[in-house]
């Protein structure tokens, strides 16, 4: 929300509360005339409607002196709620942004000037990539490369708008971003990871996809199915996005890629191992992801909440996580040398300075939180909880009052750092998924060698990375609701739970070979985070609805694809 605001009566004068401050901010969506909203407002807050004296409440919004303070972003936490976390939730997971405009709470005519200004610069961008558009090539070359420039900005317009959520879509759900600040925090992220890590991207047939052998003296077939796959894919996570299902781009493009192979060179033309890795990954995924989440939350639950100072306890085992998880990424994804004591040494500093700047970030942010909570001591009920037996999958009531504000601030900011961690690896991996196909493509219409390895370009990767950035804040909210909203109600904690679980999962996953799609295990791990507070948390309707468009991305994929090849090979006998 916006704004905050307080009721106020000739009699009575009532705080802010979550239920009125949900119908107040539907009265300003859906654009209710004062009359109708009030009857709402007024059951909500206990108080009888009377029609015939209209001026006995009035709205009026909070003086910026009477707002809470809170961290740089905009976690959801508040010490009015009165019933700890489970019952503080503010039940708004339903209202999913109907446009560009509503999602980022701008105007409709400054909505579409941005789509305007973005349509521009696709339309000239392939204009300046001087390492493709050469002054000396034939005028149909350049345009075939113009063209083929914008097939693969197609599909990393589609990445940014379906798997940027697999990065943002928790922060987004629990309030530890909001939608502004997440897809900027991510644009940075995602180009940079592109930009930077996108250079071990290589020819589709060399990831073990087609045999390149099939298809040897066909280029102008293999470079219409390179198209193809990019435009098949790029059309079913559109198709996604707009329903807002959460797909794997990697499995919508190798199964693109594998039906333009097996109808146009023969089933010896696929790589049936890599397929079957593939679909094995939708059941190894979610249920890997969701084990490691349920075992992350309750294991806050269990260490945290039921601590004689919950924020106190959080504040602590922040550091820690974040020097295991900087350590471990360090050592594992990203070794800074190829000595393993110096690699390891180097890993530990790492997870060092990144504990220390963690440490002082909450001390500065939250210590005067922190300085109320000692002084004012354990509450009553959390003293009766000390007095029980306290079990791995013992139910416990989350804090309140100040010490739920200092426990969602701590995982707020914790949440923060590991969406990061996620967008910035999915920019420098998942542009693979549309620079791959974009950049064989490219060899082979100037000339190279279909099987030798393909170094990209500097600018064609940036070019990758702005597709994946416009993708993301024009559709990007739609998949974010419902990663973030419409699968379980998500809090810091939870969302905590369930982002550091993904990356870990994906991160070791990866290190060892294993067939793991990042969407699908974020997908479980929401889902884990559900299943730890009851099977009736999870929607069993959004899932089935997900786990549907799963079942169907490599058929509808190579179906398109197979479409578009024909169609392409087509035009292109008229062209070459």
């Amino acid at each position: 929300m916006t704004s905050s605001y307080f009721f106020s009566s000739s009699t009575k004068q009532y705080g802010t509360t979550p239920e009125p401050l949900l119908l107040l901010h539907r009265r300003r969506r859906h654009h209710l005339p004062r009359h109708q909203v009030l009857p709402l407002l007024s059951s909500a807050i206990g108080e009888p409607h009377l029609p015939q004296k209209p001026s006995t409440f009035s709205l009026q919004p909070l003086r910026p002196s009477h707002r809470l303070r809170k961290p740089f972003f905009a976690t959801t936490i508040s010490s009015s709620f009165e019933g700890g976390e489970e019952e503080g939730e503010q039940q708004h997971q339903d209202e999913v942004p109907e446009g560009m405009g509503e999602a980022f709470h701008i105007s409709s005519s400054t909505a579409t000037a941005i789509s305007a200004l973005i349509a521009v610069a696709v339309l000239s961008f392939p204009l300046l990539v001087r390492s493709q558009l050469g002054v000396g090539a034939p005028l149909k070359s350049r345009a075939l490369t113009y063209a083929t420039l914008l097939f693969g900005f197609y599909m990393a317009w589609n990445i940014g708008a379906n798997d940027v959520a697999n990065a943002m879509g928790t922060s987004v759900g629990s309030g530890a971003l909001t939608l502004r600040q997440a897809v900027v925090t991510a644009a940075v992220l995602e180009f940079s990871g592109a930009l930077l890590m996108g250079t071990h991207v290589t020819s589709t047939m060399q990831k073990g996809i087609l045999v390149a052998g099939f298809f040897q003296g066909k280029d102008t077939l293999l470079f219409a199915g390179l198209l193809s796959s990019l435009a098949a894919a790029g059309t079913w996570l559109q198709v996604a996005s707009y329903y807002g299902w959460p797909v794997s781009t990697t499995h919508c493009i190798i199964g693109s890629m594998v039906g333009f192979g097996l109808v146009y060179g023969g089933p010896g033309a696929v790589f049936w191992k890599s397929l079957a890795r593939v679909m094995s990954s939708w059941v190894i995924s979610p249920l890997v992801g969701a084990l490691v989440s349920f075992a992350v939350y309750k294991c806050i639950r269990r260490f945290v909440y039921s601590a004689p100072n919950p924020g106190q306890a959080a504040a602590a085992a922040a550091p820690v996580a974040v020097f295991l998880g900087v350590t471990a990424i360090s050592f594992v994804a990203f070794p800074l040398s190829k000595s393993f004591p110096l690699a390891l040494a180097q890993a530990l500093a790492c997870g060092t300075a990144g504990a220390v700047l963690v440490y002082r970030i909450i001390r500065k942010q939250l210590g005067h939180l922190l300085d109320k909570a000692d002084s004012s001591g354990t509450e009553p009920k959390e003293a009766a909880v000390l007095n029980q037996k306290v079990g791995f999958l013992t139910e416990i009531a989350g804090p309140k009052g100040t010490q739920l504000e200092i426990v969602y601030g701590v995982f707020g900011y914790m949440q923060v750092l590991s969406a990061c961690f996620m967008s910035f690896a999915h920019g420098g991996n998942d542009v693979s998924n549309a620079i791959g196909p974009l950049a064989a493509a490219l060899s082979i219409l100037h000339g190279g060698a279909s099987g030798a390895e393909i170094v990209i370009p500097i600018d064609v990767l940036a070019w990758g990375g702005f597709g994946i950035v416009a993708g993301l804040a024009m559709w990007g909210y739609r998949v974010i609701a419902t990663i973030g909203k419409k699968i379980t109600e998500l809090t810091p904690t939870r969302g905590f739970a369930a982002e550091f679980a993904a990356a870990t999962v994906v991160l070791f996953a990866s290190k060892l070979g294993l067939p793991i799609s990042a969407t699908h295990t974020l997908v479980g791990a929401v889902m884990g985070v559900g299943f730890a507070r009851g099977l009736n948390s999870v929607r069993a309707e959004t899932v089935r609805e997900i786990v549907a468009s799963w079942a169907v991305t490599i058929p509808v994929g190579a179906f398109f694809a197979v479409v578009y090849t024909w169609i392409l090979t087509k035009l292109l006998s008229y062209i070459l």
